[in-house]
């Protein structure tokens, strides 16, 4: 596909369109990355999340949690309801500039949005990965609609990065949009959506989207992968929604 070649061509295309320039402001005060130290300062950090589904907590959360290492504080809701992943990192917020560079790079193919989002990605990546990477799969009408898959973009992108495999799943169930759900309502629509041969997998998988919003997704394709063999499945996003902003 002429869009698959210029994606996977963009990581030049961006030196060449914006040589020594940031990616947000436009300034010449670029770092290697593609963005200066002030913007990446500025941008919106997700520096309190809950260790498991990353869930900005609030304060509430914090004071109950007061004597627990903040790496390892966990939200109410994982508390109660364990998600079938064991972690999550999502260090930054869908909002401000990173919601216009997801935006930009899910809904126009944008291969300046997705180079910059795998660097921000690489800028505070997991130090402990697996053996494998899993993107969140889309039904094929919909990857043909909308022209490509943003999470198996970002996998691919990043599976060259730390040298990890890409391991691929199938969305077998062509599901209505999740943007006004409520967690309950998109885990029920996700129930059988999701296909993982039964073959060998590696033992522990990091699943890779672009946003986290209410983890159901995350959840059904974890437990898929789980029943498909694995013995621990984590998270690794660009940004996390906040569950009061759903």
């Amino acid at each position: 596909m002429i869009l698959t070649r210029l994606i996977h061509s963009s990581s030049t295309w961006v030196k060449k369109a914006l040589p020594g320039y940031c990616g947000f402001c436009l300034s010449s005060r670029q770092t290697s990355s593609g963005w200066c130290q002030e913007c990446f300062d500025q941008l919106p950090w997700n520096n309190n999340g809950c260790w498991q589904c990353k869930e900005p907590l609030d304060s509430v959360s914090v004071a109950f949690n007061a004597d627990t290492d903040p790496s390892q504080r966990v939200c109410g809701h994982c508390q109660e309801q364990p998600p079938a992943f064991t972690a999550a990192t999502a260090e930054l917020l869908f909002d401000g500039p990173i919601r216009e560079l997801i935006h930009d790079f899910k809904f126009n193919a944008s291969p300046r949005a997705g180079m910059l989002l795998v660097e921000l990605m690489m800028a505070k990546a997991p130090s402990f990965l697996g053996e494998g990477l899993l993107p969140v799969p889309m039904h094929i009408a919909r990857a043909r609609q909308r022209g490509f898959n943003q999470s198996q973009w970002l996998a691919e992108q990043l599976g060259k990065r730390v040298k990890l495999p890409v391991i691929r799943a199938e969305c077998i169930k062509r599901l209505p949009s999740q943007r006004t759900l409520n967690r309950k309502e998109r885990a029920k629509n996700l129930v059988g959506a999701f296909c993982i041969d039964k073959g060998p997998l590696p033992s522990h998988l990091t699943i890779i989207d672009d946003v986290v919003t209410t983890g159901a997704t995350c959840q059904a394709l974890a437990e898929e992968a789980l029943s498909a063999g694995a013995k621990r499945v984590d998270v690794w996003t660009v940004a996390r929604t906040p569950l009061v902003h759903n």
